[in-house]
């Protein structure tokens, strides 16, 4: 019996080195963070459902407090996952970076091994970041808002090392720049005239002109599907064009993006429990703009509806196969966006949502 126990603790041991350990890992930010891992108590600041995905379910078996506002903002969403895992709602909240109520003393409290910020939340704290980490808390930052391969891949892998998912991390990670790759040569090879894309968050109904984006988020991927964005010489990250630069632009192809929710009738409405008629119906009340009749994606019926929240994400695969089918029909026949949407799901995720997630 003696050396079946000798060989048991010897796993044991082998297991604890393994499975808990310091590690240092380089952010999207190039800072040097030391932590140990995989962390038993997180703090996640964004990217809840990409957490998840990468992780796996048991992730948020560690995780101790959250930013829930951004899943929240997507309530069907949220209630989705609430209704397979409650505990979800048990998770304290931490508050806002972006409406200052994010609480560095609440963080504290929660006594983490590690919070995980947006890049964006993180040059949004400022000087709090510093009381964090001498309360001893590492903080290590990663990004989808940007919206490059690179701080995708890197998010991803950073990710896998906090919830000690590598493996599952890699993976995600390769198929999100297979399918990128895939997308990009066949464009180069097909060499064709480079369409003019614009793209506007239509949540604010037909009379009132949406955010549209530069060079992060949904403009970011309409660049990468190989289309040229119209607002990019105009706005840098994201906000207004005045009607006539529109108008005076007269995009091949135009995409309306929009919530469950919007803010009238007439707001673009996409994603979980809308009803395809309903999506189409809201994204024709765009074609009535004064001076659109004129723009050539109205004139040729390109008009084309994608969920906001499918973009920022490693679960944003999918919306770089729908811009790529609509800027070039002919050579993404064979692409299924809102199926490999859901794939994904089915491959990395505890729920499948059902819904319009894109209309082509």
């Amino acid at each position: 019996m003696l050396p079946k126990i000798t060989a048991f603790s010897t796993l044991l041991l082998t297991s604890s080195i393994c499975f808990a350990q310091d590690v240092t890992v380089t952010d999207v930010l190039d800072r040097q963070v030391t932590f140990d891992a995989p962390a038993k108590r997180v703090v996640v600041g964004f990217y809840p459902e990409d957490y998840m995905a990468i992780g796996t379910e048991a992730a948020y078996d560690h995780v101790v407090g959250m930013s829930k506002y951004i899943w929240q903002a997507r309530p069907a969403n949220w209630e989705m996952y609430l209704e397979h895992r409650p505990s979800l709602d048990q998770i304290p909240g931490i508050g806002r970076v972006d409406t200052k109520t994010f609480s560095v003393e609440k963080v504290i409290s929660l006594n983490p091994d590690l919070i995980m910020l947006a890049d964006w939340q993180y040059k949004g704290l400022g000087s709090d970041v510093e009381r964090l980490e001498s309360a001893g808390i590492p903080v290590i930052v990663v990004d989808y808002n940007a919206q490059t391969l690179e701080r995708h891949v890197k998010s991803t892998e950073i990710i896998g090392v906090i919830t000690g998912q590598e493996e599952r991390a890699k993976k995600i990670a390769d198929e999100y720049t297979q399918n990128l790759s895939m997308i990009q040569t066949r464009i180069e090879q097909a060499n064709l005239p480079k369409p003019t894309v614009y793209t506007e968050y239509g949540a604010a109904g037909v009379n009132e002109i949406g955010y549209t984006f530069g060079k992060n988020m949904w403009g970011a991927i309409s660049t990468m599907a190989g289309g040229d964005n119209i607002s990019a010489p105009y706005i840098e990250w994201w906000g207004k064009l005045n009607p006539e630069q529109i108008i005076a632009a007269n995009p091949d192809v135009i995409v309306m993006t929009g919530y469950e929710t919007g803010s009238g009738d007439d707001a673009m409405i996409m994603g979980q429990g809308v009803d395809e008629n309903e999506a189409k119906s809201r994204l024709a009340g765009f074609k009535e703009r004064t001076g659109w009749s004129t723009i050539s994606a109205v004139q040729n019926d390109r008009m084309y509806g994608a969920y906001h929240g499918a973009v920022r994400s490693i679960l944003d695969g999918p919306m770089i196969q729908f811009y790529a089918k609509i800027l070039y029909p002919e050579l993404f026949q064979d692409l299924n966006p809102e199926q490999a949407y859901l794939d994904f799901y089915k491959a990395y995720l505890p729920v499948v949502p059902h819904g319009t997630f894109v209309i082509e």
